[in-house]
């Protein structure tokens, strides 16, 4: 016998979830921590994507961490300047993540540049919630 999943929960789990770490990424630019913040605004844009394909595809969002694949796999629809964003902050994840990518990371993040991408990271965040009413 196979349990039934409920996707509306599976759903609002990650909903939850990535609205949860986009306040920890606003938390952490307070902080000045800006290299993490823009790592838990990648992670909030992958949490609700994941949202959306659960939403829309009613089974569990792939692993995988690369927003603009996770957003075709989703059935979004995608500008080309959408899907820049897409793939530039998905190197947020990888150049936060490892030791000997991290310290260039660090130099370049500055106020000025994590504040313009955490801009575009909750200009991108909103759309995705726009497309999910």
């Amino acid at each position: 016998m196979t349990e039934s999943i409920n996707w509306d929960e599976v759903e609002e789990y990650w909903l939850e979830e990535a609205d949860n770490d986009l306040k920890v990424a606003a938390n952490l630019f307070e902080r000045e921590d800006y290299s993490y913040s823009l790592f838990f605004g990648h992670l909030a844009l992958e949490k609700l994507l994941k949202a959306y394909y659960v939403k829309q595809i009613r089974q569990h969002a792939p692993l995988i961490h690369n927003l603009e694949r996770l957003a075709v796999s989703a059935g979004l629809e995608l500008s080309d300047d959408q899907k820049e964003s897409l793939i530039k902050i998905s190197t947020f994840n990888i150049e936060a993540r490892y030791p000997d990518i991290r310290k260039s990371f660090r130099k370049l993040c500055t106020k000025e540049f994590t504040t313009k991408e955490l801009d575009e990271i909750k200009k991108v965040y909103q759309w995705v919630k726009s497309k999910m009413k």
